[in-house]
């Protein structure tokens, strides 16, 4: 227990240090928007690609730990789904309001996922993670796009558009790169393969802090049953489901352990961009958001210290 808080609680406190610098105002708030943007699509692609295009992919049991954690989204997207009606009788939950259950219980923060996984294990752990993120980005945004167009209060996402989004993505994009430059055998080319390594260095630290920036207590009021029910799937069902299926799998305790951290993962907050352009109830998910973050330093610390 002590080395793995060793390992999350630094993540947690550069956060923390976020939240901090983002409200006592010692840096401008215009510096948080261009800081995201430049780790979301510069830093943060750079790291995925040195990593997965230098990686021992033949080391690695990529295929039943890409099968796992999808499968582990979908099982846990078709029963809120099919929980809906539920809901809205219950707790009185409304479509918009369920859109922000839904991106609740399946969309995971891979900044945090990276970060600790990192501290943990290394290149391993991020290798291990940018392969999550290669099959699980993908698979939440179409089922939180087609999710906000049948339930939200906004404008639908055309197909077309929804694809355009994923092949687009920065984060996709460097992952099938890293992975063609491995596959391949060229690896990191000379000069390029430094110059994003350097890059790469940078994407953790204000990654974190821009999650920490992003919270936002003011919302926390909005922490009732809906945020209790998106929390219990999302830092709890979803982990479990995979930690379940690496063990029948017989995948080995480094893989599953950082597998079953990143199932454990909290709500990201492209969950609220999403919630707002698409008539989601924008409120609701930032306090899902700023719930989720706060409990999930002990809820993955647990799950990353029973995992043998």
């Amino acid at each position: 227990m002590t080395d793995t808080l060793a390992a999350v609680l630094p993540v947690f406190l550069v956060i923390l240090l976020g939240f901090g610098l983002k409200r006592g105002r010692w840096l401008p708030d215009a510096f948080w928007g261009p800081a995201e943007t430049l780790t979301y699509t510069v830093t943060f692609p750079a790291l995925l690609t040195a990593n997965l295009a230098k990686a021992d992919m033949t080391a690695v049991a990529w295929a039943p730990l890409m099968t796992i954690q999808a499968a582990a989204v979908l099982l846990v997207a078709a029963v809120t789904v099919a929980a809906r009606r539920t809901l809205g009788a219950r707790l009185g939950v409304d479509g918009p309001a369920f859109t922000s259950v839904f991106q609740g219980a399946i969309r995971p923060n891979t900044y945090i996922g990276l970060a600790v996984a990192a501290a943990l294990f290394g290149d391993t752990g991020v290798t291990l993670t940018a392969i999550g993120v290669a099959v699980v980005v993908p698979l939440v945004n179409v089922l939180s796009v087609t999710c906000m167009a049948r339930f939200g209060a906004g404008q639908s996402a055309s197909p077309w558009g929804v694809a355009r989004g994923i092949v687009t993505n920065p984060l996709i994009l460097a992952c099938a790169l890293g992975i063609a430059l491995n596959a391949t055998g060229l690896g990191l080319p000379p000069v390029i393969g430094p110059t994003l390594e350097i890059l790469g260095r940078a994407a953790l630290p204000v990654a974190l802090l821009a999650v920490g920036a992003g919270l936002s207590f003011a919302h926390l009021r909005h922490a009732g049953a809906p945020v209790a029910v998106s929390g219990v799937a999302k830092l709890a069902v979803v982990p479990l489901l995979v930690w379940a299926g690496c063990a029948l799998a017989g995948l080995d305790a480094v893989t599953t352990t950082v597998a079953v951290l990143y199932g454990g993962l909290p709500c990201s907050a492209s969950s609220y961009v999403l919630a707002r352009r698409m008539g989601g109830d924008a409120p609701l998910v930032a306090g899902i958001i700023t719930t989720q973050t706060l409990l999930s330093v002990v809820t993955l610390t647990v799950l990353v210290w029973l995992v043998p």
